[in-house]
């Protein structure tokens, strides 16, 4: 049977259409490439670049992505596929004191999981922007050298005194009006590590006065006495990220910068930077376009980085990769599908509107894509014992099962079927509530694949639970021969061979949090304060059991996913799994049930 909801066209994706119009405009079609990142000298007498555009992806390597980054991703990656352009990967690694190899490697595989290669006809475009120091540097001198830049001597304290509000203008630093040598000077010997932390910083010498705090003299250059991951002892200066950012998207030859709305603010000074560079013949026009798009915002999961990092910290959850966090590494390891991710974006579009999205619908995405590619197999997660007692005693025969009632050409696979058999727990009650069609003393119901039993009675335990039930069968009903319709029943159940089952620890995972907004705002009359997102917690959210499983998922290997016919979508986890003894992880279940939890 199928769950699949009636499929939805893509939403709008207002960025696609920029594209398009640049395009046809031949805004960038005599642009040129070196084949590498590199100033205007050095693409000036480059072939044109081949690639139509050129887009990238620019994480900081200070954490794990979480599923806001995968609409990033996905976005510039699908976007240079559909129009003929590259992607970049970038490590936007300019802050030493946060950044390590353990997230440049993480990183690397959570964006080859979701299916993007920065691979493309030749060109490998993995960079790292602290491999671009050299030219920042040196652009921070042309900036000095044309007086778009000096040195500031005043204390963090003094600085932000100085900056003014959204409603006064800044005041002037009494440094700014140096001489271009003194700050020349001043930066060289902030290069040569004369000064402690702190002591002087570069700032951009544009408005104290604008109404955007933004482009009041922004820093650009700090000092920072420390060993960065990549380029050692080298610096003991380092570019801001405002200031960094751009030259790499132009050093890069980046057609569109994609970034999310907080970065609006910071287009000005953006654009600010590059036109003065470019002024100076050092970037290649027509210059990078930075856009700005809304970020994912979905109920039931947080994706801040702050408290991501606390639920890892204080043991909430049991590290960055628990199937429970909207981690990459986390979704991976819960068995999601990278295309559940990709329809899941298409259908909510990218927009400059902020807006929450219903987990329901990247669950029902997820859904969609596991009911058209995930092989069934058959799972009893409560298990009771079924005892046929007209079956012969050891005695043992063959049922041929579909893999995919979608896909006939996954072939079959033997279920062996015997006297006694696990069913799940709710599928027999003794005294049946009304509409109750499965087993219950004198009602017949069908085995799936095998055949219709009668119900005779249980037995029970001391305390009155029952621990087995019986029944006979009628021998000329099995699935697929001529007498299979010969009597009509209306329960149906799934089953696996008592001899045969598989038991395996099966991980039942819910959402992590019982509410929409985690830590959201009290209502009523309650101080307008945020709540504490870890009172939030839904302590239900992960639940182990030991079930019964049909023979042949003994052999699944780490990440290979099945739908449990009747329960859900579920993954062998990749980290727990044994050869020959895989641990299974729910990844969704067959439908949305989370509104009838009374949560």
């Amino acid at each position: 049977m199928s769950n699949t909801p009636t499929p939805l066209p893509p939403a709008a994706n207002f960025i696609k259409n920029i594209v398009e119009a640049d395009l046809a405009a031949g805004k960038h079609a005599q642009r040129r490439w070196a084949g590498q990142p590199g100033t205007a000298a050095d693409h000036a007498a480059a072939p044109l670049d081949p690639a139509k555009i050129r887009t990238r992806f620019p994480p900081e390597p200070n954490g794990y992505l979480h599923f806001g980054h995968a609409k990033s991703i996905l976005l510039n990656f699908g976007l240079a596929k559909q129009f003929g352009g590259r992607c970049h990967l970038r490590f936007d690694d300019t802050n030493p004191e946060k950044e390590e190899q353990e997230y440049v490697d993480s990183i690397i595989d959570a964006v080859h999981w979701l299916g993007c290669s920065w691979e493309n006809e030749g060109e490998t475009n993995l960079y790292q922007a602290s491999n671009y120091f050299n030219w920042m540097a040196q652009f921070a001198e042309y900036l000095i050298s044309a007086g778009h830049a000096y040195v500031d001597s005043q204390s963090a304290e003094e600085m932000r005194a100085n900056r003014g509000t959204l409603t006064q203008p800044g005041k002037d630093s009494p440094f700014r009006k140096r001489s271009i040598e003194e700050n020349a000077d001043l930066f060289k010997r902030m290069q040569a590590g004369e000064f402690p932390d702190g002591a002087h910083i570069l700032r951009a010498r544009i408005d104290m006065a604008s109404p955007n705090i933004n482009l009041r003299d922004p820093a650009i250059y700090r000092i920072r006495h420390a060993t960065h991951h990549n380029t050692g002892d080298k610096w003991c200066i380092y570019p801001m990220y405002t200031f960094a950012h751009p030259i790499e998207d132009a050093l890069e030859n980046i057609t569109h910068s994609i970034c999310t709305l907080e970065f609006e603010d910071q287009r000005p000074f953006y654009d600010w930077l590059l036109e003065r560079l470019a002024e100076g013949g050092l970037l290649q026009r027509p210059l990078p376009q930075q856009i700005e798009f809304s970020r994912l915002n979905l109920t039931y999961i947080v994706l801040s980085k702050r408290k991501l990092i606390q639920l890892v910290q204080e043991n909430h959850v049991s590290g960055w990769d628990d199937p429970r966090m909207p981690t990459l590494v986390g979704a991976r390891r819960r068995g999601y599908s990278p295309d559940g991710f990709k329809l899941f974006m298409d259908r909510i579009g990218v927009t400059k509107n902020d807006s929450l999205i219903d987990y329901v619908l990247f669950e029902d995405a997820m859904r969609e894509v596991m009911n058209e590619s995930d092989e069934r197999r058959v799972a009893v997660l409560d298990p009771l014992k079924l005892i046929i007692d007209n079956y012969p005693e050891g005695q043992f025969e063959d049922c041929a099962v579909t893999n995919h009632p979608l896909h006939p050409e996954l072939g079959t696979r033997i279920m062996p079927f015997g006297r006694e058999l696990w069913i799940e727990g709710e599928d027999f009650q003794e005294l049946p509530e009304k509409g109750f069609r499965r087993l219950f003393p004198g009602n017949k119901a069908r085995l799936k694949y095998g055949y219709i039993v009668e119900c005779t009675g249980c037995d029970k335990d001391e305390n009155g639970k029952v621990i087995a039930v019986h029944c006979t069968y009628l021998p000329d009903t099995k699935s697929g021969t001529p007498g299979a319709d010969s009597v009509k029943v209306k329960g149906n159940l799934h089953w696996v061979s008592a001899a045969h089952a598989y038991p395996a620890e099966v991980r039942l995972y819910d959402r992590l949090f019982s509410v929409p907004a985690p830590g959201g705002r009290r209502e009523g009359n309650a101080p307008e304060l945020e709540r504490n997102f870890l009172d939030d917690l839904n302590p239900a959210s992960k639940t182990v059991i030991t079930a019964m499983l049909e023979p042949s998922l003994k052999d699944a290997q780490p990440e290979q996913r099945f739908q449990f016919e009747r329960h859900g979508y579920f993954a062998a986890d990749r980290v727990d799994s044994k050869p020959g003894a895989p641990v299974f992880n729910r990844a969704v279940t067959l439908k949305d049930s989370w509104g009838t939890k009374g949560n």
